[in-house]
């Protein structure tokens, strides 16, 4: 990439022209999705600025102490979870928000509804936060057809039915990682413009890694075809070298360096999470969706993550995503797997 050309670029795609574009691909489009877009890209704006003076602002802190002046102090994934409710509400064109931060679903006063269920995790990773890892905002959206009379059980649906997802990274730079079905592109905050600039167009994931992203510490806990796998990456047999294992304990962060150089990121199912611990409407179905959509894949160790229909809005669920070979090779130590124990 030619940094000083790119200095004087005066044709810059921003994420708004990019999605105004897409939009004209659909004449019967009213435009939408392209307004509850711009809804999330400000929540991002914002939390990319509150986690910048975060710790300047002493916004790291426990939620409930206060301020000089008496006031209660945010924590920080408490504000951003009040940002994208807002934002998103103030849209006008969602029916059914689910939040990581909230136990139960928000349902959109009937005044305000549109069409759009959006679920999200406003800040991935924020037990990082104090101490300057990359964390991130993660989405995906559902379009509704009742949206009048939705219920809860019209928005656990099978990731597959997910009509856009991306995620927020705000790392070294601010980086807006979206698909709309039709392609990966991402986006990179131009701090002076206070504008997303595309400087990622159309992300295609490796089709084999040399990288494997696992926490190890929970290695004792493991099943049989994720410890094969695993020692397969360090010690292959086929002659090959070993993969390098790179782990932050960020999601979005871990998953963006696997969307761009390729390898594969495991969370397994393990004694200690039987139902593997990432969340299955906010963490697994968008990365899944993202990860496809690049030319990658996402199993859960019985099957496509995004075939996975949820029974509560909190459900969480085993998680392989990466390069589409090495997702390959552990299908296949699960069918193994699954054979010996029919056999």
């Amino acid at each position: 990439m030619d940094h000083a050309a790119d200095t004087y670029r005066t044709d810059l795609m921003t994420i708004t022209r990019y999605v105004l574009n897409e939009q004209s691909r659909f004449p019967e489009s009213r435009g939408d999705l392209t307004i509850l877009l711009s809804h999330i890209v400000l929540g991002c704006k914002f939390v990319a600025s509150a986690v910048n003076k975060a710790g300047l602002a002493k916004l790291t802190g426990l939620a409930g102490e206060t301020n000089v002046q008496g006031e209660e102090q945010k924590k920080l994934d408490i504000l951003s979870n009040e940002v994208f409710v807002n934002a998103l509400v103030s849209s006008g064109r969602t029916c059914v928000l689910v939040s990581e931060e909230d136990e139960l679903a928000t349902f959109v006063d009937p005044k305000l509804r549109g069409k759009y269920c959006v679920c999200f995790d406003p800040l991935d990773g924020s037990s990082n936060i104090d101490c300057g890892v990359s964390i991130g905002t993660i989405f995906g959206i559902y379009m509704i057809k009742n949206f009048d009379t939705v219920t809860l059980e019209e928005v656990l649906l099978p990731g597959k039915d997910m009509i856009a997802a991306g995620y927020c990274m705000y790392g070294s730079s601010c980086t807006l990682v979206l698909s709309t079905g039709s392609g990966v592109n991402g986006f990179t905050l131009d701090p002076s413009l206070g504008e997303f600039i595309m400087t990622h167009p159309e992300i295609k994931i490796p089709a084999k890694g040399k990288i494997y992203s696992v926490n190890e510490g929970n290695a004792k806990n493991w099943d049989t075809p994720t410890a094969k796998y695993v020692e397969k990456c360090k010690y292959p047999t086929d002659g090959s070298s070993p993969k390098s294992l790179r782990y932050i304990g960020s999601m979005v962060a871990d998953v963006h360096r696997t969307l761009l150089y390729g390898g594969i990121f495991l969370y397994p199912a393990d004694k200690k999470s039987p139902n593997g611990k990432l969340r299955v409407m906010y963490e697994v179905f968008p990365m899944s969706f993202l990860m496809e959509q690049a030319g990658g894949q996402s199993f859960t160790g019985k099957g496509r993550s995004l075939d996975l229909i949820p029974t509560n809005i909190h459900e969480r669920s085993p998680i392989f995503l990466g390069s589409y070979d090495d997702v390959e090779e552990i299908k296949a130590l699960y069918a193994e797997e699954a054979k010996a124990g029919a056999a």
